[in-house]
């Protein structure tokens, strides 16, 4: 009879846990939204949409650029513009870190003008972005960090009424290690030069896509930046249910609200820009006539792997879930290809190679993700032989 008592009492207790009722956006004002803390610049955007105020974010990029970085306009030369793209792909990102650090020792690593990233893809960004100087950084986040580095389970109160199975605070605390004010002030920097570090989280209240300027938040000068800037990496790396969602607070129709966001891979696995874009006009009226470049790190397989599943429900269920995110990002990978296509923009692929053998015995094996990262550092050295298609496109 004892034991029955508590257990009831821990039923209760962990329901109480749950958390309060939260305050969503009414549809009505889902466009109108803003970020509460971040004045009257934009900080993000839907990213299946080209945002109303697209042709100024060029404009004032390309000022930034003539004023920051001229020589990159110097003699009348078409320009160079390279786009870095990192998708999601959890530990597989072991993979992408491993090839940027390859390129970086290879001396042809270009420098990237926008770097966008999804989930693990959104972690390995801002490294990116700041340059080589923080690929040991990022070899030892996808080296050195196992599963308790990332997540502490609690299966039983995500069950019983939860917002997840595993907390995300101990990855919470490695990205604060890394964002700290002096990282913000480094971005900072590099965004007023023209640069553009763009992340991508999922609104799941709106089911879209929203890509946020991490470069805005940085130099926006407002004390809830820094925390904006982190609650957003960890919302892009939050898979649903297993990670408890990111909560923005927003202002809409003279009330305060809360949005929800979580893993950016849950829309797409990767991404440049909301497709609509198109570039020669918007070239067209400031005068300038770029060569661009899009370089994307598939941060996972493309071709199908067998490997025996167990007839247990979670088993089936994880296995299905891995074959339609592989079928999601492939996709992707398509969608891309034509807008680069239709922009005049070259297509550059890479992907972990398909006889690369998934040996992890955890979420996130250190042993796995260091062969991993190795296998993508040698690749990046010798010159990774980048794909200029899509896959089963004309090419292996």
């Amino acid at each position: 009879m004892g034991r029955a008592w508590w257990s009831a009492l821990l039923v209760l207790a962990l329901a109480a846990c749950a958390g309060l009722p939260r305050s969503p956006v009414p549809q009505a004002f889902e466009t109108e939204a803003q970020v509460i803390g971040m004045g009257p610049t934009p900080v993000r955007f839907w990213g299946d949409e080209l945002p109303p105020h697209a042709d100024a974010y060029v404009k004032k990029k390309w000022a930034q650029t003539r004023a920051n970085r001229p020589e990159l306009l110097a003699g009348g030369r078409r320009p160079n513009i390279n786009f870095l793209a990192i998708s999601g792909g959890g530990s597989d990102g072991a993979f992408g870190a491993g090839l940027i650090g390859g390129w970086t020792a290879s001396g042809k690593r270009p420098d990237f003008d926008v770097v966008t990233g999804v989930s693990t893809g959104a972690l390995t960004a801002p490294f990116a972005f700041l340059g080589p100087k923080y690929d040991e950084a990022m070899k030892h986040v996808y080296t050195q960090t196992s599963t308790k580095d990332v997540a502490l389970m609690r299966p039983v109160r995500g069950l019983l009424g939860g917002d997840s199975l595993a907390s995300n605070a101990p990855l919470a605390k490695v990205i604060a290690h890394y964002v700290d004010e002096n990282f913000m002030q480094e971005v900072a920097a590099e965004h007023n030069k023209g640069r553009r570090l763009l992340i991508g989280t999922t609104n799941l209240d709106a089911e879209r896509p929203v890509v946020w300027d991490m470069g805005e938040i940085a130099s926006s000068g407002h004390p809830e930046s820094l925390q904006l800037f982190r609650t957003v990496l960890l919302a892009s790396a939050a898979i649903p249910a297993v990670f408890p969602p990111g909560f923005v607070k927003v202002a809409a129709n003279g009330a305060v609200y809360d949005e929800m966001h979580v893993d950016g891979g849950a829309t797409r696995q990767v991404f440049l820009m909301p497709t609509q874009f198109m570039a020669k006009p918007i070239d067209h009226s400031i005068g300038v006539n770029p060569v661009r470049r899009a370089y994307i790190i598939r941060n996972g397989r493309v071709t199908p792997s067998y490997k025996p599943v167990k007839d247990k429900t979670l088993s089936i269920a994880g296995r299905a879930v891995s074959s339609l995110i592989k079928s999601q990002g492939v996709g992707d990978l398509y969608e891309l290809y034509e807008f680069t296509k239709r922009n005049g923009i070259e297509y550059k692929l890479a992907y972990i190679p398909g006889d690369f053998a998934d040996t992890s015995t955890s979420s996130f094996d250190p042993a796995y993700m260091t062969a991993l990262y190795d296998l993508g550092y040698k690749m990046g050295q010798a010159g990774y032989p980048w794909k200029t298609t899509p896959p089963r496109l004309g090419q292996p």
